[in-house]
């Protein structure tokens, strides 16, 4: 066995660590100080270091991403590190399943459990008496007991077209994919930057179906349970397809300049893809359960 086989590569002592959760500290404190701001009419410093914390996250990504790509193609990666690499993006994609699934499994417990028991169903005749008399057992529910009225989002506009061009993305990453096995660069090119393009027209059209809900539909996250339920889920299912897209530039580029990848070693394509293919699954869930059911 050749020595490069045998050995295990430890990395030097990373910043990227810190820099990410410094990142993700100021996303999720200044992302609650804005819903609070907003909430109360009001303009705070929420909403900047928001962005401070998504440009420090991207630039960590991109400068993190440049140090394994470093690494990796000046071959200091054995059998074993790959081994580790493909075994690590499993159980990351592993973690992802579970953060998502403790949202739907709020959602399934508002809809099956929380809301027949305020209508009174079972033994809890009372409480629905005692705590919401005029409550109707309907989901979705698009008033609060503030008197907060809503609409609820269609799922035959835009959620519908946004489906079909997640699912068309996967089979143009999939072709993409028959590119490097096959080597086939203008297939592998063509490919990966349709699928790119298809994440940024999701990604459009996510962002307008947002501004439809608040301005036309009075749907806002302060809209009682439908609407934190609504935004939470396909919120942070964005946020994964913008992490997502990110990443597929990063290997267009790595394609595009550096014609990186081969047959036998594009396991960064690989991930990308893994990653992409769990987004399109978790959103299919996501077009069911929150806008079709």
């Amino acid at each position: 066995m050749s020595d490069s086989h045998q050995r295990y590569y430890v990395p030097d002592q990373s910043v990227w660590p810190i820099v990410g959760a410094v990142a993700l500290f100021c996303i999720g404190y200044g992302s609650a100080l804005w819903i609070n701001a907003l909430a109360k009419d009001q303009h705070g410093v929420g909403l900047y270091l928001l962005v401070a914390g998504l440009a420090l996250l991207f630039y960590m990504l991109f400068g993190w991403f440049k140090n394994v790509i470093t690494e990796s193609m000046g071959g200091l990666y054995s059998a074993q590190m790959d081994r580790s690499f493909r075994q690590g993006m499993s159980w990351f994609i592993f973690s992802e399943v579970m953060f998502f699934m403790a949202f739907f499994g709020a959602l399934f417990y508002a809809r099956v459990i929380s809301v027949p028991w305020l209508d009174g169903a079972g033994n809890n005749v009372m409480t629905g008496e005692i705590l919401w008399p005029s409550f109707e057992a309907i989901w979705p529910l698009t008033k609060t007991p503030g008197g907060t009225e809503t609409q609820a989002m269609p799922w035959d506009g835009i959620p519908l077209y946004n489906t079909l061009i997640l699912l068309v993305s996967s089979v143009t990453l999939q072709f993409a994919h028959i590119g490097v096995e096959e080597k086939k660069p203008a297939q592998l090119g063509f490919f990966m930057m349709l699928t790119i393009i298809l994440g940024l027209v999701f990604l459009y059209l996510q962002g307008y179906e947002y501004i439809h809900a608040y301005q036309d539909l009075g749907l806002r996250l302060d809209s009682g349970l439908y609407g934190n339920t609504f935004f939470l889920l396909t919120g942070f299912h964005g946020l994964h397809v913008t992490l997502g897209t990110i990443f597929l530039i990063v290997i267009f580029l790595r394609i595009l300049l550096k014609n990186h990848f081969t047959p036998e070693r594009h396991f960064g394509f690989q991930a990308a893809a893994w990653y992409w293919h769990f987004v399109d699954v978790v959103w299919l869930n996501l077009f069911v359960f929150v806008y079709v059911l």
